[in-house]
């Protein structure tokens, strides 16, 4: 599942294929009338789960991945690995074919305007930024009602860019938190520790390998509870639960032992 980790680990292995690169074709689904042959790759940034490609520091491609989307790399000739009919970016050099298959949301903007400007600004800081500020994440999340239960909360964006499904899940148990907690319960030093450890498990998680919560690893798995529904917890062996609670009725994992519900 993509998440901020994700994001970046796609920008680090696009930057040598695209960076700097003229692009011989390139074609987006949702933008038929848009032409990027010719065109000069002059920057590949990401914030949380959106990743920016800039054309002649004129245009900005935006992609988010969504819950099924994928970036993959093929050589001129090769056969690709989806039907053409889910690429929904395809960039090509003379050496390279990028494409991102099943892209929830790409968006064509000029770099600098408006719709650029006001995109970035309702992001929170990105916590693989560096240095993060934690100040505005706290300052955000105050902002909001403190009724707001923390699984919803973690998974705002435009409080802090980079959390997902995940990491929701393994920080809540990490923080011995119950998903439904609310942000009123929790005081400016809790909830600011509950994102530095956010940061830093997507730091963690920015080299090769599946994702791991749990360090040092060992046989018992890189997770403490995410998919682990009736398995016994890690820490007490409570069977984990799981719900799809909050806002948008998302699949959450938690030990109720460890996880207590006030």
């Amino acid at each position: 599942m993509p998440e901020g980790d994700t994001i970046h680990k796609v920008a680090m292995a696009l930057r040598p294929l695209l960076d700097g690169k003229t692009l011989s074709r390139g074609r987006l689904r949702e933008y038929p009338e848009a032409r990027f042959a010719g065109k000069t790759v002059s920057d590949i940034g990401v914030h949380g789960k959106h990743l920016f490609i800039e054309f002649d520091e004129r245009e900005v491609l935006r992609c988010h991945l969504g819950m099924t989307g994928s970036w993959h790399r093929y050589a001129p000739g090769e056969r690709w690995r989806r039907p053409s009919r889910q690429a929904t970016v395809v960039l090509e050099t003379d050496t390279d074919i990028v494409i991102c298959f099943n892209a929830s949301e790409v968006m064509v903007t000029r770099a600098r305007g408006t719709r650029y400007k006001e995109l970035r600004q309702r992001l929170g800081p990105d916590l693989l930024a560096d240095p993060v500020d934690y100040d505005e994440i706290l300052r955000r999340a105050r902002l909001r009602s403190g009724q707001v239960p923390l699984l919803d909360l973690l998974l705002d964006q435009s409080i802090a860019s980079g959390i997902g499904n995940v990491y929701k899940s393994e920080l809540l148990f990490i923080h011995r938190l119950h998903p439904l907690t609310t942000l009123a319960t929790v005081d400016d030093n809790k909830l600011t520790a509950l994102y530095q450890d956010a940061a830093d498990l997507l730091r963690r998680n920015l080299g090769d390998g599946r994702r791991t919560t749990r360090f040092p690893r060992d046989s018992a798995g890189r997770l403490w509870v995410y998919r682990r529904a009736g398995k016994p917890c890690l820490e007490c062996d409570t069977p984990i639960e799981y719900r799809r609670n909050g806002r948008h009725r998302r699949s959450t994992y938690f030990c109720p032992h460890c996880q207590p519900e006030d």
